[in-house]
């Protein structure tokens, strides 16, 4: 894993590298999603979401276009062309002193994409169960 989770990140989503994620993820993840009411709980379902996430996502429009970082936390902006719709969103990670991520939470916008992101996701983990 890099020095930092930022950079770590950026290289798993550079190499598309799901695998990665078991190292750079904390065992008491949470993923917090745009379309799921509620935390979903470790590394196992957070994994499963952003591994869904690598599919549904990182076309080669895909590309983050803003980064604010802290200490132990970052804000990742992204843009994202999918079926004709511009998305917009944002990465929101916290992680531990061990550099693993803790937290990960997602938000997107217009209401367009937030629809077509829901029915695409919700394919994509169904498909891997």
């Amino acid at each position: 894993m890099s020095s930092s989770p930022i950079a770590a990140w950026h290289q798993l989503v550079n190499e598309r590298n799901v695998g990665g994620l078991d190292t750079l993820l904390a065992d008491n993840a949470v993923f917090l999603s745009p379309v799921v009411h509620t935390p979903q709980v470790g590394k196992a379902i957070t994994k499963a979401y952003l591994a869904a996430a690598f599919q549904v996502f990182f076309n080669p429009s895909f590309r983050y276009v803003r980064e604010l970082t802290g200490d132990r936390d970052a804000v990742l902006e992204f843009e994202v062309e999918m079926e004709g719709i511009k998305v917009n969103g944002v990465d929101m990670m916290k992680w531990n002193d061990e550099g693993r991520i803790t937290e990960f939470k997602v938000m997107l916008r217009p209401l367009k994409a937030v629809n077509l992101i829901h029915q695409k996701m919700a394919a994509m983990l169904q498909a891997n169960q």
